[in-house]
């Protein structure tokens, strides 16, 4: 029996399917070198403007550029860097943290409390304390559905109202036993650089390679992106929120308890607004408050940059450190300004 061959349709005739349209070859090469060039833009334009500054500042001032006042900017800059370390983890997967001023200041007085039982005491019972917070963030975030503005609000306030607690509404002060292995390990310098230094230059190499080395890494981005989207790829988008909210509050913690060791004492009133100055920090640093994109590098130019111009208001001599809350606010709405700019001119290309 002949059967009849079913009809076909040539290639050239054939109606192409939803999605697997080609891209006109005239328009890839220009939306291509567009995107690197806003790319590129969002991650060294931090770095250009913070060389610049240093250039200047280092004709107008000449004591700018010397050695010491070089010593003095990084080790003030190490412990903001460690927290918005952190901070950049947190962001990159579209969340936010509004606690880690209030558990800096935390681990700060429970290292001090507890160094004089000693190296590992100090270092043990403010990580515990701080990555616990860390882990409530997550689990109400992550598990419970709940806005990481909320949250972490909340844990601002209860990391405050803890630490007050703790020494009796301010008026008990833990010092750090002078001599200590633990009062070294903020005090204590290698090459003329701090110990906080290079612990804060070790932590971001291993984020670095955290994000761009590591299948965590990538799910961060892709939680960032799209939960949603994540989600279905079978990528454990709860379990990532958690461990960087974790994350987070043993940064905070840590670099609270290495400012204790620096200062010798649990002081209570440091923190406040650290927050924010992580948070413009990272932001000034190409990483996008929607998530999805980022890089620890950018992070650090951008703590660098706020502390040269700390150390810059301080040069002048006139002017009090308001003006860098004012000149912080300017570079973070420029920043933010130009990153929707880029990501509109990405969509239409």
């Amino acid at each position: 029996m002949n059967k009849t061959p079913p009809a076909t349709v040539p290639a050239a005739q054939a109606p192409a399917l939803p999605g697997n349209v080609p891209s006109r070859p005239d328009a890839r090469p220009g939306r291509s070198t567009g995107s690197r060039i806003g790319e590129l833009v969002r991650r060294q334009g931090v770095l250009a403007v913070l060389l610049t500054v240093i250039l200047i500042a280092s004709f107008v001032y000449p004591t700018f550029a010397g050695l010491d006042n070089a010593r003095g900017i990084t080790v003030q800059a190490s412990f903001l860097a460690i927290v918005a370390l952190g901070m950049t983890l947190v962001i990159i997967t579209g969340g936010i943290d509004l606690s880690v001023g209030s558990v800096f200041a935390l681990g700060g007085v429970l290292a001090a409390w507890a160094s004089p039982w000693g190296f590992f005491a100090a270092l043990l019972v403010p990580l515990v304390v701080c990555g616990a917070i860390g882990v409530v963030n997550g689990l109400l975030i992550a598990r419970a559905g709940m806005a990481p503005f909320i949250v972490t609000l909340a844990s601002l306030l209860a990391a405050r109202g803890m630490l007050l607690a703790f020494t009796d509404e301010g008026a008990t002060t833990y010092l750090v036993p002078k001599d200590s292995a633990f009062a070294e390990l903020g005090q204590g310098s290698v090459w003329g650089f701090g110990h906080p230094v290079l612990i804060a230059l070790g932590l971001f190499g291993a984020g670095g390679l955290l994000l761009q080395r590591t299948s965590f890494g990538q799910t961060l981005f892709a939680v960032g992106g799209s939960s949603d989207a994540a989600t279905l790829m079978g990528l454990p988008v709860a379990r990532t929120k958690i461990l960087v909210y974790t994350l987070s509050g043993l940064l905070a913690g840590l670099a609270g308890a290495l400012n204790s060791a620096r200062l010798s004492s649990g002081v209570t009133i440091v923190g406040v607004g650290m927050e924010l100055d992580a948070i413009s920090a990272v932001v000034i640093g190409g990483t996008l408050l929607i998530g999805g994109a980022g890089s620890v590098s950018g992070t650090l130019w951008g703590v660098l940059l706020l502390a040269v111009i700390q150390n810059l208001i301080n040069q002048i001599g006139s002017l009090n450190s308001s003006y860098q809350s004012v000149v912080s606010g300017g570079f973070l709405i420029v920043v933010v300004v130009a990153q929707r700019y880029l990501a509109r001119s990405r969509r239409t290309t």
